[in-house]
């Protein structure tokens, strides 16, 4: 039996130990700063169509796509809901925000955001946002079922929110009086 020559050891060693080093380098950098919710100003436009979300009621929402430092808009969270429901959606996502409807001034809807996928939502209230029929946010289910009391609508958690129940017709487009 031939042993391989020492060098030879040392250098099938060092080869050998490259995975792990390149393993453990990865280990020790820093992961991402996960992205945190922006806040618009007066001239912020949606990305779909254009309206400026300070100019209308009920909740915005914003996405962060993966590799992208800035959000991508939406005046209203059944354009946030339209745009991640639809099937060509591939994208990944970092981030998506929306504002806590507990929180936020209806009228005039101004920071508390919050993960979208970890609330709550309102199905079917007689609240209008920017695209007519909206689906507002809530932190705390407790709030979602007060709303839902109040202004009707069904409260469902994010996951359980489906395309067929994302209607985009009731927008500017579907206002008579603009």
């Amino acid at each position: 039996m031939t042993h391989p020559h020492p060098t030879r050891r040392i250098l099938l060693a060092a080869i050998s130990a490259l995975p792990l080093q390149s393993l453990l380098a990865a280990c020790s950098r820093p992961a991402p700063a996960a992205p945190t919710p922006a806040d618009f100003d007066p001239a912020t436009a949606c990305d779909l169509d254009g309206m400026l979300l300070a100019d209308h009621p009920g909740p915005k929402a914003q996405i962060y796509f993966a590799g992208q430092a800035a959000p991508v808009w939406y005046c209203d969270t059944v354009e946030l809901f339209s745009t991640l429901l639809r099937p060509e959606q591939v994208r990944p996502v970092a981030a998506v925000f929306t504002q806590d409807m507990e929180l936020a001034d209806w009228n005039t809807p101004r920071g508390h955001w919050f993960d979208a996928r970890t609330g709550f939502y309102v199905i079917g209230s007689r609240r209008h946002g920017a695209m007519g029929p909206t689906i507002p946010g809530f932190r705390n289910e407790s709030a979602a079922q007060a709303f839902a009391h109040q202004h009707g609508g069904k409260v469902l958690p994010y996951a359980g929110i489906t395309a067929d129940m994302v209607d985009l017709s009731g927008g500017a487009g579907g206002d008579g009086r603009m």
